[in-house]
Parts: structure tokens; sequence; C-alpha cells
């Protein structure tokens, strides 16, 4: 059997009727997928409460030039643990380059440029991630529940979170009003 297709660089966007309420109208920027498994960080919905303010100070870094944003709600693995999703224009010593789209970075040099002024021009950041183990995704994109789109850096920074979903369904050419919540069997 030949192995699938990597996701990495896509965008999974959950349809109606997933069965998982974590993931009700999730946007997942796939970073990893390999026949190890699959990492992707949510863009779809933010952390209510905390802002990038309120997160660095946490981290005892100054604010600097770094505008006051919402966090994005990254998944529900090690919600405790940040990342930032942001553009090829800046990588640091353990950046992650996803398909020459954006890069995932998960260390405080990141956050410190972005504070100074000297970071990526586009970022968003997020606390947590969806993660699957090794053959998991691929079984649940052979069942109702996910649909990956192309990676789009637009969708990524230039959206509002609450809009991504429906903007990454049109993307696709699909109209999300007229998605049903279960499937069917002919």
């Amino acid at each position: 059997m030949d192995a699938p297709a990597s996701l990495r660089g896509q965008f999974l966007l959950a349809m109606p009727g997933i069965g998982d309420p974590r993931f009700e109208k999730a946007v997942i920027a796939m970073c990893a997928h390999d026949e190890q498994g699959a990492l992707g960080v949510g863009i779809g919905s933010i952390v209510p409460g905390i802002t990038l303010h309120h997160l660095l100070d946490q981290l005892d870094i100054a604010p600097g030039v770094a505008p006051d944003c919402a966090i994005h709600m990254g998944g529900p693995v090690e919600q405790q643990r940040g990342f930032v999703l942001h553009g090829t224009d800046w990588t640091g010593e353990d950046s992650l380059v996803v398909e020459g789209r954006w890069v995932m970075t998960s260390t405080l040099d990141v956050l410190r440029a972005i504070a100074a002024g000297t970071g990526p021009r586009h970022w968003l950041i997020a606390l947590g991630y969806a993660g699957w183990g090794e053959g998991q995704l691929d079984g649940e994109m052979r069942r109702h529940g996910w649909l990956a789109t192309r990676g789009d850096d637009r969708l990524l920074f230039e959206h509002q979170a609450a809009a991504r979903w429906e903007a990454a369904m049109r993307s696709a050419g699909i109209d999300p009003r007229l998605l049903a919540s279960t499937s069917g069997q002919a």
C-alpha cells in the first residue's frame, strides 16, 4: 500500500458534524505529517482573556513595539506550550519552514524579535497544538471529519480567526451554508 500524501503546508478544515466540540469550525495549519504522525496549529479561534502583552509579561519580555493582540487556540495538546506561525522572512535556530509557505517557531527568540521589531513581518501566536499518532490522521481523512485545502499565507495572516473557516471553505470553492452535518450512503 502506498504511503498517504503529506498534508504538510495545507489547512485542515473541520467539517460540520466532526463529532468533537473542540474542533467545531476548526482551521488547522498543518506543519508536519509523515508516517510517524502529524502536527498542526489551530488558527480558527482565540484563547479568551489572554493577549500577547499578557503572555510577554509572564515570560519577562518587555512588549517593546509588539502590538497587543489575541492568542490563538492552537489545539488541545500541551496548551501551555506556545507556537508562532510566521512568514518566511525570519527564521531562528529551531524554526521549521513549512513547504516554503510559513514557518513555525516555538522558542522565545521569535517573541523577543517581535517585541524588538526585528522579527517576522507577519505572525500569529498560538497555545497548544493538534497532534495525531501514526496513521491516526490518515484514518480520520477517510471518514467524514476533515477537508484538506491548500495552505494560503494570506488566509493565515490577513483574516481574523473567527472568519478563517468560512474564508477557507470559500477559497476551496465550497459554500459553507450548503454543508450538512451528517453524511449519507447511496
